[in-house]
């Protein structure tokens, strides 16, 4: 269960706050007792391999868009 934090004690203690939400805990910014924010780890990266989608792109990948192409979009 998240625990639940004025704004004013959090700006006091962001470097604990953010301490403890690193370790994983889940912690609710509150505002005149009721919920505003949540501070919560981000996920894990995965590390990026390259070459992991299959094909290959060829010469006419880099030749300039048609001008009806272009103009599809806006340019």
């Amino acid at each position: 269960m998240p625990v639940i934090i004025n704004i004013h004690e959090a700006k006091t203690q962001l470097s604990r706050l953010l301490d403890r939400v690193r370790a994983g805990e889940e912690i609710i910014l509150a505002k005149s007792g009721k919920p505003y924010a949540r501070l919560m780890p981000l996920a894990e990266e995965q590390p990026r391999s390259p070459g992991q989608a299959s094909g290959w792109v060829d010469d006419a990948f880099f030749e300039p868009l048609p001008d009806s192409e272009l103009e599809a979009w806006g340019q």
